[in-house]
């Protein structure tokens, strides 16, 4: 397994993490097969959306923030329902198919790292097989 480091910059944060990912795996994951990039964190999550348009992004913020908002009387002490909630709604882990090293990913996806309770300097891993 090997990892790297995310540093988000607000509360709220999509990161694409192709470029990381990729370095991995044309250092040392695997020239075929499959990797696993998973998120060890209960307050983000990873998706795979479209990174033609920036603003596919900040759609997604504000639709998460539609059906999770900040302030709904949750009872969890640190303030953080929502992170928890749409980092459960992202999931911690995304499955990549990988073939002569490159990641296989369609014409206009990108992985995202998203953070739901930031900023903070958060972990990836990554595993192949």
């Amino acid at each position: 397994m090997k990892s790297f480091s995310v540093q988000t910059r607000s509360r709220t944060d999509f990161v694409n993490i192709d470029r990381q990912v990729a370095e991995i795996v044309r250092e040392s994951i695997t020239e075929e097969g499959v990797i696993t990039v998973f998120i060890p964190h209960t307050t983000a999550g990873i998706t795979i959306n479209e990174n033609a348009d920036p603003d596919v992004m900040t759609d997604m913020e504000q639709v998460l923030d539609r059906v999770v908002p900040w302030d709904a009387g949750y009872k969890h002490f640190e303030g953080n329902t929502a992170a928890h909630a749409k980092a459960s709604m992202m999931g911690s882990s995304a499955r990549i198919i990988v073939s002569g090293g490159q990641l296989q990913l369609g014409t206009w996806q990108s992985l995202y790292f998203c953070e739901f309770d930031g900023p903070r300097t958060r972990q990836v891993w990554v595993e192949g097989m």
